[in-house]
């Protein structure tokens, strides 16, 4: 974790999670925090969350992160 602000440090650890909510037609959301975030932030975001999918895929009997888990069940 970076010496950053803890605010800031939580709103980036919400937006790494895989979870999104959805519009009432089905269309995917940013997560709230992510308009939070300023630029750095987002970035410093996207590069958790990228690290953290390859985690999750070396812990998948399949190699599946939570990402790829989300988008296969929405085309199944």
């Amino acid at each position: 974790m970076s010496s950053r602000n803890p605010d800031i440090e939580l709103l980036i650890e919400a937006v790494t999670t895989a979870r999104r909510t959805k519009d009432r037609d089905g269309t995917l959301r940013f997560h709230p925090a992510w308009h939070d975030l300023d630029e750095a932030g987002r970035l410093e975001a996207f590069q958790r969350t990228c690290e953290l999918r390859v985690l999750e895929s070396h812990l998948d009997p399949r190699g599946l992160s939570t990402t790829a888990k989300a988008v296969l069940a929405r085309i199944s």
